[in-house]
């Protein structure tokens, strides 16, 4: 088997590069005009054809790392590296990711995927998709050649193979992790497609914005992609590090972090060249910075350059990634240099109170975003090259700047949308604001009794109570401005349909899915606004608990009930039972444990969290006292943290919506479909009869 996965790569390399040369020379042939002895429309068909070949090849290799994972077969060192015996099925998926080799083959599968499908539907428009499928291709080309030489992941043991293998990384040994990684990596590869596209398009000076209409659902699709897989980092981090929080600033969590903040930034401005035909340079650069990130990101965890736990051990491989971020640069900066003058803006911003005007503050900030965390991400090596010694920035540089950042993006979320195109008169900004500004001045008001004090900035210095404060402050303009244009859309439709309330919101939303699941996925932002804001009221309490001692956190009392062992084939187990008292009612047991895999010889905290929409009451068994030999007990209670996973499902629901098509358009579709199936004959008669 590892022969056979040795072979599907080589063969997928082959197909790749046939698909980028010979998509090349025959879409040189097209431009030219000239004739030839090869048909130029033959030679990319037969590119085409190759490019989907090269997915199966590559399902192959896949497929025979997986295999040699479930069957055991210590004779591939990754799999020696990365499994064992003892090592739950599950887990088996996850070895193809767990390592250098193996995330690198998955990214190769995941692209010539994308490229599957792009290739399937090349009719949308043949030219653009041959320039998309050859851009693709070359992308192809290069982390093929990855697997195929420097980090081939079908390298044999030499000598006597092991009876077992070293077993799966324990922070990897949690559910997420089985989905977590591919999430993560659809979004990264995802790109790929509307960078192949937007490349592609200014090659040939593609006229209009189809190329826009025709790679929003891609980007749109590989956006929820990233943010789920973003978010299940974070929950996977909550959950499993055991330190109680779900975002650390870490330098991987960054890399996943600022190609999310360009791709939203893309998704905004790309609106504005499709209503006014604006912004058409910005819109360019922002796709090729997104993937540019996309592959720093990946540099990152494979250099070496910077500590994370969650990076990859330093590796060679890096010099390689560098040489083809510098080379991708290279090309998208000749292209647009090349054909600048085809991206020429036909209006120019009218307005400073308009929502354009709205749209470019939220892409600044978002860049300025994006570049903060660059900076501080970098820093350390920076600080090694001009210094000589690295050092390292702490969260609280992030916080100081990312916050405000996040506040004042809460801001342009909730007042963009009540901003008409071009102008908005002072007669439409009284009619849209004046709900939302009462909602949050009630608000403002009505959180001060329940403890969120704005003063403290002032009086003790305390800027997260502030924050807070102006965090639930603008959520509830942006909520009642968002339920504003729900209600005023569906009252219209109620006054001409008579139908009840709810089916006319039902109405209104299929027939602008894009527009008003935008408005949901706003809504879902907020949410998990409102749960970060809730980071500033957290408690922590640690203490050394004896049979029937009790802890007090918040309203809660934890009562050590027993502390014990248990064992299985793949990990032995350490940990406690305590019963949560709320008042004198007992309401449950949670049972915190440290987990010690026999295989890596590495422990493995597993939280115990009780999670209500009000607070999360999380337990960590910390290990013995070493005098006492007593259970360690660490306990946090954590105010609105289940807001941040609603506010999740939410913006996947609003998403998806999104990507409906309207029910206008449906209907016509269907109407054009039908008329399709009805003989000519048929047809011509209908319309003499008329």
């Amino acid at each position: 088997m590892p022969a056979f996965g040795s072979f599907s790569l080589l063969v997928a390399l082959v197909l790749s590069a046939y698909n980028l040369l010979a998509g090349a020379v025959a879409l040189r042939m097209l431009a030219t005009g000239r004739r030839y002895s090869v048909s130029p429309e033959r030679l990319a068909e037969t590119a085409r054809r190759a490019g989907i070949a090269s997915f199966v090849a590559t399902s192959c290799a896949a497929f025979a790392l997986i295999w040699a994972a479930f069957t055991n077969d210590f004779s591939v060192q990754y799999i020696l590296q990365h499994s064992n015996r003892a090592l739950p099925a599950a887990y088996k998926f996850a070895a193809l990711w767990s390592g250098q080799e193996g995330s690198l083959l998955l990214w190769a599968w995941l692209l010539t995927g994308y490229g599957f499908v792009l290739r399937l539907r090349h009719k949308v428009d043949v030219t653009l998709t041959a320039y998309a499928s050859t851009i693709l291709a070359g992308v192809q080309v290069f982390f093929l050649l990855l697997v195929n030489f420097p980090a081939t992941p079908f390298s044999l043991v030499r000598g006597a193979v092991p009876a077992d293998g070293n077993g799966l990384n324990p922070l990897l040994q949690y559910p997420e992790m089985v989905i977590h990684p591919p999430m993560l990596y659809l979004g990264y590869v995802g790109f790929t497609i509307p960078f192949a596209f937007a490349l592609g398009a200014l090659m040939m000076r593609y006229p209009g914005e189809k190329w826009i209409h025709i790679t929003r659902r891609w980007t749109m699709v590989t956006w929820l992609f990233l943010t789920v897989g973003i978010f299940l980092g974070m929950h996977w981090a909550y959950n499993v590090l055991g330190w109680g929080g779900y975002w650390g600033w870490d330098p991987v969590e960054n890399a996943s972090l600022m190609p999310w903040l360009t791709g939203t930034a893309f998704l905004h401005s790309v609106m504005m060249q499709e209503k006014r035909g604006m912004m058409k340079s910005w819109n360019v650069w922002l796709i090729f910075a997104t993937f540019e990130l996309a592959i720093l990101g990946t540099l990152l965890t494979r250099s070496g350059l910077i500590s994370s736990v969650h990076a990859f051990a330093q590796s060679p491989i890096g010099n390689w990634f560098w040489v083809f971020f510098v080379l991708v640069l290279a090309v998208c900066t000749f292209t647009y240099i090349l054909h600048r003058e085809h991206l020429k803006t036909e209006h120019h911003l009218e307005s400073l109170v308009s929502r354009e005007s709205s749209f470019l503050f939220n892409n600044l900030v978002l860049l300025v975003a994006c570049l903060t965390i660059l900076w501080g991400t970098f820093y350390p090596v920076l600080s090694e090259f001009v210094q000589g010694q690295k050092a390292t920035l702490v969260g609280a540089y992030y916080n100081v700047i990312a916050v405000p950042i996040g506040v004042f993006l809460l801001f342009l979320t909730g007042i963009g949308p009540l901003l008409a195109w071009r102008s908005t008169s002072l007669r439409s900004i009284r009619r849209n604001f004046i709900i939302p500004s009462i909602a949050s001045l009630v608000v403002a008001i009505g959180v001060i009794p329940l403890g969120v004090h704005p003063w403290t900035i002032f009086t003790s210095g305390e800027q997260g109570n502030f924050y807070a404060w102006i965090t639930f402050t603008l959520a509830a303009f942006v909520i009642t401005a968002i339920f504003a244009e729900f209600f005023r859309g569906a009252r219209v439709i109620q006054s001409h349909t008579g139908q009840n309330l709810f089916l006319s919101v039902v109405q209104l939303t299929r027939r602008n899915t894009r527009r008003y699941g935008g408005y949901l996925v706003h809504f879902g932002v907020v949410l998990i606004f409102i749960g970060i804001a809730g980071q500033a009221f957290n408690q922590s309490k640690e203490m050394t608990m004896s049979f029937k001692q009790s802890m007090f956190i918040g309203p809660y009392r934890l009562e050590c009930e027993d502390f014990s062992q248990d064992s299985n084939p793949n990990y032995d187990t350490e940990f406690a039972l305590l019963d949560v008292y709320r008042g004198d009612h007992k309401i449950m047991q949670l049972a915190p444990e440290i987990r010690f895999y026999t295989a890596t010889q590495q422990p493995q905290t597993m939280v115990a969290n009780h999670s209500t929409l009000a607070w999360d009451l999380y337990v960590i068994y910390a290990g013995k006292d070493g005098t006492t030999g007593q259970p360690v007990i660490k306990a946090f209670l954590n105010p609105l943290v289940a807001w941040i996973w609603i506010g999740l499902l939410v913006t996947i629901f609003g998403t998806a919506l999104a990507l409906v098509p309207n029910m206008s358009a449906a209907l016509a579709a269907q109407r054009s479909r039908v008329t399709a199936a009805i003989p000519q004959d048929v047809v011509a008669a209908g319309k003499a009869g008329d």
